[in-house]
Formats: C-alpha cells, structure tokens, sequence
C-alpha cells in the first residue's frame, strides 16, 4: 500500500477533469466529466450540501480515468471516510493494491452502510469458521503426534504389546518376549506347526508365538485384533497366558 498522503494534493491543485451537476432521484451530484485537456477542480463551495447528501445517500459508478487515484476520487467527490472507504467499497473490483486502480474501471461511490455492516458480518463469520476449522486441525495434529508410532517391524510388534500389556496389568520384557518369539518361530508372524500333536487334533499352533486357536480365544486381549496371525494380539494373548501359568512370559524357557 503506497504511503499515506503519496497521492494527494491541496484542493488548490489542478485535477484532471471538471465537476458537471448530474440528477440523482432528484438531488444533485456532482461527477467528473472527462475532459481532453487538464481543468481546474472546483472550489470547495461547489460542492453544495445537497450533493454530498446524495453522496452519501444514493449510491452512484464512477469510471476511472488515466492519472486517477483513489484519494483524488475520494477528494473530488467528498467521499465519507475518504480513500480508505472507497476502497473498502470497491476491494472486490480493485485487487489487494489500492493503488492500482485501471482506467475504465467502475467504482461504486457511497455504498449504503447496510451493504458495509454486511460485508463487515460475513468477514466475521468467515474469520470465526477460519479460527474453528484453525483449532479444530491443531487439536487432531497435537493428538495425532502425540500417538506413539510404532515399527511394522518385530521390534515395533513387541513394544506395541509391551505397552498393551502395561495397560492391563499383565507381566513381561521385551528379552523374555523376543527370546520366546526366535525360538518359536523366529519372528515369523504366519508361522504354523503342522506336524505336532495340537496339528494332529486339528489347532495347529500359529503366529510369533505359537498360540493355538483355544488358547488365543481364552487370553484375547481388548482393544487387539481378533485375528490369530496379527502378530501384537498373538504377543499379547500369549504374554497373558504365560502371566497366568507360569507368571510371566519372562518365565518360559521351552514349550509351553
């Protein structure tokens, strides 16, 4: 925005048109008449009160000419809160920089106070959805980093289960687990025992840790999945197993 006062001149100072009287409902306006050559402003007295009463009462269009500024237009036609009124009437057809207005341009002089208050309360409605969509996005990114992020990885799998477990009371360290799971299936989430006796009575021990279908239904725990090969419910069901027979995963060394 160019600095305050950089296009204005004394009164006194010639403008680059004339004022002619045009009828407006019945009142007189006075509106720039474009001329070839550089004319002399009116003087202060021409601009009768009936005038600026229908300034400020109808509104009017003015066009803009080569050499025009807002606050030369604003001065001309005694606009009511000068350049930056105009402005703000006309942002929508100006563009962000109030200094650059084209020839042929149509501004609208005088808008109605309702049309501002409007304009006013819609800014205000779109500043206050901003800010609530603004804290709405914040709050899901807080929550969202403050999630724990866990591997898809073996290393991932034993610490989403040991905080599982922690959660729910149930005893166990990431050494006895990850010990347990390279015996029984050497981190291989879809292992499956084919050959042993639970094979032969049809419930094939499954997963990191070996658990058959019975067993992983008695000791399911909440809020994990219910499928068998998901390797943290298959931790978490067997750690909850070991708790309750031998009281800790930390406890088996060998088939259990």
């Amino acid at each position: 925005m160019p600095a305050k006062g950089k296009h204005r001149r004394p009164k006194s100072s010639s403008f680059s048109r004339g004022l002619a009287a045009a009828g407006t409902g019945g009142a007189v306006l006075a509106i720039p008449v474009i001329g070839a050559t550089t004319a002399t402003a009116a003087p202060a007295s021409a601009h009768s009160a009936a005038a600026v009463t229908a300034v400020k009462a109808a509104p009017t269009s003015y066009s803009v000419v080569a050499g025009d500024s807002l606050a030369k237009i604003a001065d001309a036609l005694n606009v009511s809160g000068g350049w930056k009124q105009l402005y703000q009437d006309n942002q929508s057809i100006i563009g962000g920089n109030p200094a650059l207005i084209q020839p042929g341009l149509k501004l609208t002089v005088g808008a109605p106070a309702r049309a501002a208050s409007a304009d006013r309360a819609d800014r205000s409605a779109r500043t206050t959805s901003l800010t609530t969509a603004t804290t709405a996005t914040t709050a899901t990114t807080a929550t969202t980093a403050s999630a724990p992020k866990y591997a898809n990885n073996l290393d991932g799998w034993i610490k989403q289960s040991l905080d599982i477990m922690a959660q729910h009371g149930i005893p166990g360290s990431y050494n006895g687990i990850y010990r347990n799971i390279m015996r029984e299936s050497s981190g291989n989430p879809l292992a499956i025992n084919n050959w042993d006796i639970n094979a032969i009575n049809g419930v094939p021990s499954k997963g990191l840790l070996q658990v058959i279908q019975p067993t992983f239904d008695a000791f399911h725990v909440a809020g994990t999945s219910t499928d068998l090969y998901d390797p943290v419910a298959n931790i978490t069901a067997a750690c909850n197993y070991a708790a309750n027979r031998y009281g800790s995963i930390d406890n088996v060394f060998g088939a259990y």
